[in-house]
């Protein structure tokens, strides 16, 4: 089996990714806001599922407050029903580009099939589950890379290899074991989503490969159509790409946390955490501005990141249209300004011992090592910081 690699210096360096969930689920952009994963109970999440571009399963599960909704706004029309109603008539990637390079980004990752199945381009063997064939009527990813590539930024794919509705069919999800019992494993699926990330290699040659859930096990095992096939043909296709750690094999460049979920994988350095603006990856009508980080509060979980060896991957889950919705812009636009000033105190850092530095009226704090000195974010004004070997401080504040 392929083994992950030292991580190349531009993923060593990057400290904020952004992903962008966008689907046929954001048309109808409902979930019950029920909290963040893994502060859900197992036995509760799933037909209560906070996570909108979930909305394919949770319809599925008599009861659900997801269900009713689909029943009361679509008079339960089959899921790829929304594939039709999707137009992406205000897609403007360049303006998606430009918000991400304002607030920092280093990469960027839209997905592009999630478990609903739909491939956001033209997907060999999706047949009509593709944005080319319905909907959009158009390749959204290929715009979007060039988009940001050419603000400088790196741009990723997400997949969805361990699961795929439209191509297994079957019963909803309603716990995590469910999960792991009904996820395809045969050959046949493996087959079709090697051929899709190996279509997102040679059409956009990715620098990041975010495969989600889990990997078929008939890919585990050494063959032309396996794990360590696939990613032996990326590995010399992009030198510096990077894939993340959930294939259910040991073959991913860096652990990713999710929310609460996983959290136990944030140690050492190089490390992912991802998380929407508020309780959903996939735009949510219900989230609201109190549902959602504001600037100083995406701040501060930007610098709690930073400072213990990780990266922040942040989501933005845009409208149907194509929009940004103002409520996920504002927190961004809010930020970018802060962003600006602390993105260069980020390369070259370090994790700091608790030892090498003081802070006095300042009820919360972080900091991290640079060439240049020590960096302390501090929550006040009026916080004193001072390091214990007489290093240089740079001390930034979080935003109001």
């Amino acid at each position: 089996m392929t083994a992950a690699r030292p991580l190349p210096d531009w993923a060593r360096e990057a400290s904020l990714g952004f992903f962008v969930h966008w689907g046929a689920y954001s048309v109808p952009a409902w979930a019950e806001p029920s909290g963040a994963l893994g502060t859900v109970p197992d036995d509760e999440w799933f037909a209560h599922n906070a996570y909108a571009e979930w909305y394919a399963n949770t319809i599925r599960i008599e009861g659900s407050p997801a269900a009713e909704h689909h029943a009361r706004e679509f008079g339960g029309a089959p899921y790829d029903a929304l594939l039709d109603a999707w137009r992406a008539e205000s897609y403007d990637p360049a303006d998606w580009a430009r918000l991400f390079r304002s607030v920092g980004a280093d990469y960027v990752v839209p997905t592009t099939k999630h478990h609903d199945g739909i491939a956001l381009w033209d997907a060999p063997g999706s047949g009509d589950l593709t944005t080319v064939a319905r909907g959009p009527r158009r390749d959204l990813i290929g715009p979007l890379a060039e988009a940001v590539r050419a603000e400088g930024i790196r741009f990723g794919v997400y997949y969805s290899g361990g699961l795929d509705w439209a191509f297994t069919g079957g019963p909803p999800h309603r716990s995590s074991a469910d999960i792991e019992l009904q996820r395809p494993k045969d050959a046949d699926y493996n087959d079709y989503a090697f051929a899709h990330v190996v279509d997102l290699i040679e059409r956009y040659a990715p620098d990041l490969i975010w495969n989600d859930i889990d990997w078929p096990d008939a890919g585990k095992r050494p063959g032309p159509r396996s794990i360590e096939a696939l990613l032996a043909r990326y590995r010399e296709a992009v030198p510096h790409g990077v894939v993340d750690d959930r294939w259910g094999a040991p073959v991913g460049d860096y652990a990713t946390s999710e929310y609460a979920h996983d959290t136990d994988h944030e140690t050492g350095t190089g490390w992912e955490h991802c998380r929407g603006l508020g309780f959903s990856f996939g735009y949510n009508r219900v989230e609201d501005e109190s549902l959602t980080l504001s600037p100083r509060e995406l701040a501060r979980l930007y610098a709690d990141v930073v400072s213990r060896g990780g990266r922040l991957m942040l989501n933005v889950g845009p409208t149907a249209a194509g929009e940004i919705p103002a409520v996920q812009r504002r927190t961004l636009e809010g930020v970018a300004p802060w962003m600006t000033a602390i993105k260069p105190h980020t390369l070259g850092r370090r994790m700091l011992r608790a030892d090498e530095v003081e802070v006095t009226d300042a009820a919360w704090w972080r900091a991290w090592a640079t060439p240049d000195g020590i960096v302390v974010v501090v929550d006040a004004p009026a916080a004193s910081v001072r390091s214990v070997d007489g290093r240089p401080i740079i001390r930034i504040v979080l935003p109001d």
